[in-house]
């Protein structure tokens, strides 16, 4: 049924879809935002529950998309079940902020993440080696370096599902053995006497750190909400992506059993690593480390005392494995929305068609001119600043779609029902809201520019919408 409505062949099957959502979500975060979330909430139970509280909030949602997957089993995800829920528009704001920021702004800050660490061993390939300056931009090598690995990928990805298949499996596991044995060698190997009895000492204290590691002052009162809210920016652009299987639902076999399976496993078992990772670094570091961590790179300084000078170097391969699977599991996906969109006529029309290889070549390729253009920019730190804020505002409304199309169309086969419905989709809800409140207030700075930039949609849906109106005509 699938195949016929899209026109993708489906080939992937339940494990491939789960190293979908575990490859996507595992990028360079892990290793380095738990510094920042320190010197937010400066206390490793407070830094412990900002990761669960967004692991929550994750397995939450998964679990609630696995009814809008079940319902609607073909390409384009999330823009689907907005349109159907409430109306084109709402759809199309989120397919719009996808490409201008969301997924494009991703593969570029991944992109540099990897081009970072790939610095270390290679320090000519860094972003120290200014290669031009044009006055009003500066290219280095590590800018380059993340665009030959966004085209690269692109380029696999247009010859068909199967290579970026093999190369999104074989990445993910190797990753995820790779972060499970750093974990492991953190708890058996670390000589850090007395550094895990240091650190929970007073757990609960919440209190701001500098970016020397040492402590400014208390928060108390509503303040602590705020330092959770800012702290869950980084934890939270973590673990997203999980939600790029539902682009590529077209592809997958059987998917109104394995993508809401595949939503569940994937984030499950991200979550327990993230956590455990995170626990690991409390037995290996003492808080004032974590927080100071030099370029906020504290698996590095983690790595340091587990494996002594070597750790650099094996922190530095683990993220380009890591960064590299992420890249190609984020472009495999999010090219499915754009051309779902192009044929409802909201997006490029060439987008909307599938090459020999029955994938969207120039769906691809635009993704890829984009988000190379912002690696250029120098302007995806900023804009991912924003990213929280605006995902975690559709994922509400996706997920508030749920209570919608349970009133609307109650004739729908639902194969798999939110889990827990109708309290945790709500707690979600819930949650996201308040957490959108709570940076709006302490953080504008991570808001409103995201807003605008969705805004801006509305002109361009009404623009495209009379285009469409005008060629019929």
């Amino acid at each position: 049924m699938a195949e016929q409505q899209t026109g993708f062949k489906p080939t992937l099957g339940l494990f491939d879809g789960t190293m979908i959502v575990a490859g996507s979500m595992i990028g360079s975060g892990i290793f380095i935002v738990s510094a920042d979330i320190t010197r937010n909430v400066g206390s490793s139970g407070w830094l412990i529950a900002v990761w669960l509280i967004t692991g929550f909030m994750t397995l939450t949602a998964a679990l609630s998309y696995g009814e809008l997957s079940a319902m609607y089993p073909k390409a384009g995800g999330q823009y689907v079940y907005l349109k159907e829920a409430f109306n084109p528009l709402a759809g199309f704001l989120y397919g719009w902020s996808f490409f201008a920021v969301i997924q494009t702004a991703t593969i570029a800050a991944v992109g540099v993440a990897f081009s970072k660490f790939l610095a270390y061993i290679v320090p000519s390939l860094g972003p120290e080696n200014i290669l031009a300056d044009l006055g009003f931009i500066k290219i280095n090598a590590g800018q380059l370096v993340s665009i030959a690995l966004i085209i690269f990928l692109t380029y696999i990805n247009t010859k068909g599902v199967k290579g970026g298949k093999t190369i999104q499996t074989s990445f993910t596991v190797v990753k995820l053995l790779s972060l499970f044995g750093l974990i492991v060698f953190g708890f058996l190997i670390a000589k850090s006497a007395g550094v895990w009895d240091a650190n929970w000492s007073d757990p609960w204290n919440m209190q701001t750190r500098n970016a020397e590691g040492n402590i400014v002052g208390g928060v108390a009162g509503s303040a602590i909400l705020g330092a959770i809210a800012a702290s869950m920016v980084g934890s939270i652009f973590s673990s997203d992506a999980w939600n790029n299987v539902t682009f590529i639902a077209g592809e997958v076999k059987n998917p109104k059993r394995n993508i809401g399976l595949s939503l569940f496993l994937g984030t499950m078992i991200v979550t327990v690593i993230y956590v455990a990772a995170n626990l690991m670094y409390l037995n290996v570091l003492p808080l004032n480390e974590i927080a100071s961590a030099p370029q906020d790179r504290v698996a590095v300084s983690a790595s340091n005392v587990i494996f002594g000078d070597i750790g650099t170097y094996v922190i530095a391969i683990m993220i380009m494995i890591s960064t590299f699977g992420c890249n190609n599991g984020l472009i495999l996906a999010g090219a499915r929305v754009y051309n779902t969109m192009a044929k409802d006529g909201l997006f490029f029309k060439k987008a909307g068609e599938l090459n020999k290889h029955n994938v969207p070549e120039f769906a691809l390729w635009i993704q890829c001119l984009v988000a190379s253009l912002l690696c250029l920019s120098g302007k995806y730190g900023d804009l991912l600043d924003m990213i929280s804020f605006v995902v975690v505002m559709f994922y509400a409304l996706t997920i508030i779609g749920i209570f919608v199309l349970r009133k609307k169309r109650p004739d729908i086969e639902r194969p798999y029902k939110a889990f827990g419905y109708p309290v945790l989709p709500a707690i979600y809800v819930l949650m996201a809201i308040s957490f959108c409140v709570l940076l709006i207030i302490y953080k504008p700075k991570f808001t409103w520019p995201g807003l605008i930039i969705v805004l801006i949609g509305i002109p361009i849906y009404y623009i495209a919408v009379a285009s469409q109106k005008t060629a019929k005509s």
